[in-house]
């Protein structure tokens, strides 16, 4: 049986959530992979503090995304019965033609890109939650800006 308290706070957050790893992965099934593994491997951890247990889960989340990216094999598995498809979770709140841009970046940039401007996290903190050096946020936030700036999915049209 589990806590009602980890029941609650994975109700209150749990699109917060999803649309976190969403920016991460760019695909709806794969970002409630994400999740669900980030509070398979954290549920045991939660004291009743949301706060606290929130940066744990996602410390998780974004490390589990980087080691997912590493490996080849991808967990997929082919299958003839397609399973139900999955509701609408906030893409709309995203352009499209962002998510296709952060799609371009390599894992890393993206994970960075995504803790310190949507999430709002200061380089320290994303530094902390990757396992990596300010310095090292600093330059991978740099190349992916960049990047973007010359993204062909997010260059203005001229009239």
């Amino acid at each position: 049986m589990t806590d009602p308290g980890f029941e609650a706070f994975v109700s209150a957050r749990g699109d917060d959530l999803w649309r976190s790893a969403w920016l991460l992965t760019g695909d709806s099934e794969k970002a409630e992979d994400l999740v669900q593994t980030a509070l398979t491997k954290t549920f045991k951890k939660y004291r009743g503090s949301d706060r606290e247990f929130e940066g744990y889960v996602r410390t998780t989340m974004y490390r589990t995304y980087c080691s997912w990216w590493r490996r080849k094999w991808r967990g997929e598995v082919p299958t003839e019965v397609l399973p139900d498809v999955a509701e609408d979770r906030g893409q709309s709140e995203v352009s499209i033609d962002l998510a296709r841009a952060l799609a371009a970046l390599p894992t890393n940039q993206r994970a960075v890109l995504v803790l310190r401007y949507y999430e709002d996290r200061s380089t320290a903190e994303a530094a902390e939650l990757l396992g990596l050096a300010e310095g090292t946020v600093k330059a991978y936030s740099s190349r992916a800006l960049e990047t973007l700036r010359k993204s062909r999915h997010l260059r203005e049209e001229k009239s």
